[in-house]
Parts: structure tokens; sequence; C-alpha cells
């Protein structure tokens, strides 16, 4: 068999957009992804379909696995004809050990590229608003690892000369040592009220900065339980924190949202929360399809075959509109069949979706559910003219039936279902379980009502009890009324039934 290739990867700091784009592709074409506990899970995300996951991940008094068995594992898999990425925290060649693996495989002929990544010495410090290098302050920095084995083979850190440099010191693993390293500084000559910063998670949702001197940062590490993994940084540029930060202070820093959306629509909401801080994370409870149903199906193509025999094409969902689209190509059926048909849409989001085909509503509510439709036509609608409702196999039957009793033939066509997808729900179980999550986000009544039922299909017989730690954003107050029916709180509620409205309210609450 021939020999596989391994990517030794720097997956950045933890904010999984500071992945390299030479980074993403290698997690993307590996067979195997090895990865370590400072690289962030939603990288893990972009795997292809099938591939392997190994969790080698270290703690700083505890070894899942030991370094030279990491080494031996890459080149086992390679052996066997994988490709494999090696998936480390910030940089590889900063106290990273690439060295190590890649001298192995090297070793036995095994084909290896290294695939350099931000390093948390920079970019951690760079999130708490404190830049390495300032022209006011200093042109220069010096990282240093501060963590010390014992039966290290290199010379041990000169501290005299640390001391007496200009620069920025960065100290990476350094906070069981941190008494030690202060000590070290002030005896080499350092003032002892040289500025003194510890980021811990930097570019995570937990980040958290501490400030002090030399003299004092000990006292207030140990008084706040500060732990590790965290940045140490001493120089004048930490002064500029206070002027500076920027991460900290997005209105969603440190919240960690839950986005059940459809994945083909989470996107918009998962950009969002992204942009003002927050992190997202996408669990699409729901999965959008064809209808499945022959007599579902029969009835769709028989109502398409005649379009041009129907005075409105109502749409309640950018959804339908797609699908909708997307049988007219499969039955070669010409779009200028509904050019007797006035159009209809729920919300701007769905006349957006009409519009990318060249079709513009005529009417679209200002208020975004089926009860704004049915009033914002009413006042254009006559008695016997033929409506086509194009819509999910869930939709309410209010719609349809208020149509009917102003006299008109409504055809109503199930355009696409829904159904329950539960892919990636271990991982939001464990995140729910260690109090990682903070905000649960519903976009719809079936969004609720599909993410109880994916944690009871996943083992969990009390999915409410598991929630209780989280907050429950509702998009409309109809998916709010199905989340408090089912026993949930709703904590926040979007003023309009729109996604940029959702997120408005969950930072305005906070503010």
């Amino acid at each position: 068999m021939n020999k596989g290739v391994v990517y030794l990867v720097g997956a950045g700091p933890g904010d999984p957009k500071l992945i390299t784009l030479r980074g993403l592709e290698a997690i993307q074409r590996a067979d195997v992804v090895v990865y370590d506990r400072l690289a962030s899970p939603r990288l893990l995300k972009h795997m292809k379909a099938g591939a392997e996951k190994i969790f080698v991940g270290k703690l700083p008094d505890k070894h899942m696995m030991k370094q030279e068995e990491i080494s031996r594992l890459l080149v086992d898999l390679a052996l066997q004809g994988k490709t494999v990425t090696r998936l480390k925290g910030g940089d590889p060649s900063v106290f990273g050990r690439v060295g190590e693996e890649a001298e192995l495989l090297a070793e036995h002929g095994i084909r290896f590229e290294i695939v350099p990544g931000i390093t948390s010495a920079i970019a951690v410090p760079a999130y708490a608003g404190i830049p390495v290098t300032h022209r006011d302050f200093t042109s220069s920095f010096s990282i240093v690892t501060g963590h010390e084995y014992k039966n290290k083979t290199y010379s041990q850190v000169n501290w005299d000369n640390l001391a007496q440099a200009s620069g920025t010191l960065i100290f990476l693993m350094g906070v069981a040592n941190l008494e030690q390293i202060c000590t070290e500084l002030i005896r080499g000559g350092k003032s002892p009220q040289t500025p003194v910063a510890l980021i811990r998670w930097g570019t995570w949702m937990e980040q958290e900065t501490l400030a002090g001197t030399l003299t004092d940062i000990v006292d207030k590490v140990r008084a706040a339980g500060f732990q590790s993994p965290a940045v140490t940084i001493v120089g004048e540029v930490v002064k500029l924190r206070d002027k500076l930060a920027w991460f900290e202070t997005k209105p969603l820093f440190g919240r960690r949202i839950l986005v059940t959306r459809a994945r083909s629509q989470a996107s918009e909401l998962s950009s969002q929360i992204d942009e003002l801080g927050g992190e997202a994370v996408e669990f699409p409870v729901i999965r959008t399809r064809p209808p499945s149903r022959p007599e579902a199906q029969a009835a769709r193509d028989e109502a398409l075959k005649r379009l041009s025999t129907f005075d409105w094409v109502l749409f309640t969902s950018a959804n339908g509109v797609e699908f909708f689209m997307e049988r007219l190509r499969e039955l070669r059926l010409d779009i200028r069949a509904l050019g007797n048909a006035r159009l209809a849409a729920v919300g701007p989001k769905t006349a957006a979706a009409l519009a990318q085909y060249g079709l513009l509503a005529e009417v679209v509510p200002s208020e975004f559910d089926g009860d704004a439709l049915l009033d914002a036509i009413a006042p254009e609608l006559r008695p016997g003219q033929n409506v086509l409702l194009a819509t999910a196999d869930i939709a309410r039957a209010y719609l349809p039936e208020q149509l009917r009793e102003r006299g008109l033939n409504v055809t109503k066509i199930d355009i696409y279902e829904t159904v329950l997808d539960t892919e990636g729900g271990s991982e939001i179980i464990e995140l729910l379980k260690q109090n990682m999550l903070h905000i649960v986000t519903f976009t719809s009544s079936s969004t609720v009502t599909n993410l109880l039922r994916a944690l009871q299909e996943l083992g969990e017989t009390e999915p409410l009890k598991l929630l209780q730690g989280c907050k429950i954003a509702c998009i409309g107050p109809r998916t709010a009324a199905t989340a408090q029916e089912a026993g949930l709180q709703v904590d926040y509620l979007a003023k309009e039934a729109t996604v940029a409205s959702l997120v408005q309210c969950l930072y305005e609450k906070e503010e």
C-alpha cells in the first residue's frame, strides 16, 4: 500500500475563523484528524463525511497520550495509506513539538507538510487589546516557555538577559510557574511595577483578562482562582488594554448561542452572532427536503402543470420559493406560466428569494406571518379567484381555511417537508451538560418541537431539565407560545419575526 501524507497544522489560538486557508484545506481532505484540546472543535465540522477524529488532548498535569505515542500514531496512520491532519493549537512550531513529529515522519519516509498557524503568543494579547509592539513603548518581543520540564535537553531560560530586555515578554503555559517568573524578573533588575496581564482562553468565549504588576499579579491570580490555559504578557504595552480592548466589549461577547435553524438557513443567523462577538453553535434540528409522500408529490406536480390557471400564488417562506423553482426545472416547466398570477410573499426574505428569479411580489406584509399575509392581500381578493398556496407540510391550516371562507378556490401544496435531524447532537448534549451553552434560539415552532425530540432520540429522557441552564430566544409570538407550551421559559422575544430583530433583542436586553 502507498504511504499516506501528514499535514501538521496550526489551528490558531481558538477562534475557528483564525484558521488559515491551507489549514482548512488540510482538514477537509483528511481521512483522519488528530487534534488536541486547544484546537476549536468547530473546525471538525469541516471534515469530510466518514473521516475519523482522534483526540490526543493534553492538560498541564495530565496527558491523554504521550508525545512519543502521538508521533508513532501519525506514522502508523500514514503507513496505512491515509491522509492525516494533525491539528495543534496556535502555531505548531511555537512550543508545539512539531519538530519531533516531523523527524519521526521523515525517518519513515513519510511525506509531510507543516502548515503554520496564528500563534497564541501574538493573537491572544491582540484579542485582549494588547499589541505586542508599539512605537511608543517597544519594537521587539520575546516568546518564552513558562513551563519548564525537569528532563528537558535545551538550556534553561536566561532570566538575567530577559529581565534586562526592553521588549515585551510573552510567556506561554506559565500560570503554574508565575511566581517564579515574577521573582526571577525582579531579581534580574525588572521594575516591580512593570505591568503584567494574563489572558485565559484567549479568543474563546471564556476569554478572561487579569492585569497587575510584577509585584501583585501572583496574589491577584490566587484570589481570582485564575487557571491555565493562559498567556502572560510583561511590558509597558499592557497599559494599552484600557484603551484598545475590543473583543471583550462586543455586545454578545461571552455568549455561546445554539442555532437550531435548518442548515440551509443557519448561516445568516450564525454570521450575525459571530459579528457581534458571540459564538454560534449550529445544531440544525430541521432538515428540509421535497415531499416524500406519493400523494403529496402528485398533488404538487399537478398544480405546477396548471400554473397558468391561478390568479394568486402565495409563498410563505424562502425555502418554499427554492423548492418551487427547483421542481419547475425538474418538470421542464416554463416560469412564464406564472404570467397570469399575482405573487405575494410572507416577508422580505421570501420576496428577496423570488427576486432572485426575476419575480416581484406585489404584496409583502409589514409583519411576517400567515395572518399578516392574509390581512395584506384581503382587499385584493375576489370570490371565485384561484389561489395556489405553496408551503411546508407542517404549515398551519389557518390561511387556506380563511381564504376558502372568503369564497376563493384554494389549492394548497406541500412544496417541501421538514424532518428531524440529529447529526452532531452528542456534542451539543456535552456542551449543555457542561453549561457551555448560554442561549438557545428558535426561529419557528418546529425548531422547538424538533430540538426536544432530537434530545430524546439521543437518549436524554428529560430534555427540559437539560435546557434549564440556558436562556431561550424566540423569533416571534407563535414560536414563543410553542416554547412555553412545551415547558420552556422564554427570555428573549424578537420585536419582528426576522433574524436581525432576533439578534438585536439578544444584546439589547443585556445592556
